[in-house]
């Protein structure tokens, strides 16, 4: 079933307590929680999933059916990176990396559709965002990922490229932003309640900057990215990714 088709009025209360609009998204695991690092590392992979399978022409060409299962997975990928742009709309203030309440959420396991009768007494739609004051370079720069890699998923070979171009132009403002003010989103006083100890960064957030980078140099070529990517593993000794997409195509 098409996501376009599926509007139904529950779909529209997240954000609805702060004022902003943050329909979109998946939730975690069995309860009604957007967690941001989770969320975009999952449509990291799953736009990486898509250029790696369907980007072979040979397979193509011997599966010409799979064209209807590409449209469905890009809509998969759209209903998340649609949410992350919402969520990533006011940076450089701030930027939103989680909606709901992880306490009440997890003793309360309903299905959406049920959500408006146990909001106000289980599950508040409380938005939670990273500032410059109470920054989080893991959240930010995977959002950074996530945007970058659909980038690319969303390229046009057309040229029409405006949701390619709007997805790069969020990842590169993320990523300004968590590289400017790098923390661990959960040593925040203010966070730490709120992502411990359900997805607290244990390794740090270098990691997640340097994977945003291999992402935006991959679909920007712009070699200062490639350039930060290297002084991060050399510098600070953080453990590296190897990008077997670009890699494979370079």
């Amino acid at each position: 079933m098409a996501l376009q088709n599926t509007n139904y009025e529950w779909m529209g209360m997240d954000g609805w307590m702060n004022q902003v609009d943050l329909v979109g998204g998946y939730y975690d695991a069995g309860d009604n929680i957007k967690f941001g690092l989770p969320m975009a590392f999952t449509t990291t992979m799953l736009a990486w999933s898509v250029l790696e399978f369907f980007g072979r022409k040979k397979m193509l060409m011997m599966h010409e059916h799979k064209h209807e299962e590409r449209l469905m997975v890009h809509e998969a990928v759209r209903w998340a990176t649609d949410y992350l742009l919402k969520a990533s709309a006011h940076l450089l203030k701030l930027s939103m990396f989680r909606v709901g309440d992880p306490v009440a959420d997890h003793k309360c396991w309903v299905r959406p559709e049920d959500m408006e009768m146990e909001m106000e007494a289980a599950t508040p739609s409380t938005v939670y965002k990273v500032t410059p004051s109470d920054p989080g370079s893991d959240v930010t720069a995977e959002t950074a990922a996530a945007l970058a890699a659909s980038s690319l998923l969303f390229k046009d070979p057309a040229g029409s490229d405006h949701y390619s171009n709007a997805l790069l132009h969020a990842a590169e403002k993320a990523f300004h932003f968590a590289n400017s003010y790098r923390a661990k989103y959960s040593d925040s006083p203010l966070l730490h309640s709120a992502v411990c100890p359900f997805y607290c960064s244990y390794s740090g957030y270098l990691d997640e900057l340097q994977w945003a980078t291999a992402w935006l140099y991959s679909a920007t070529k712009n070699s200062s990215y490639l350039q930060c990517a290297i002084s991060i593993a050399v510098e600070d000794d953080c453990d590296t990714f190897m990008l077997g997409y670009q890699a494979s195509r370079n």
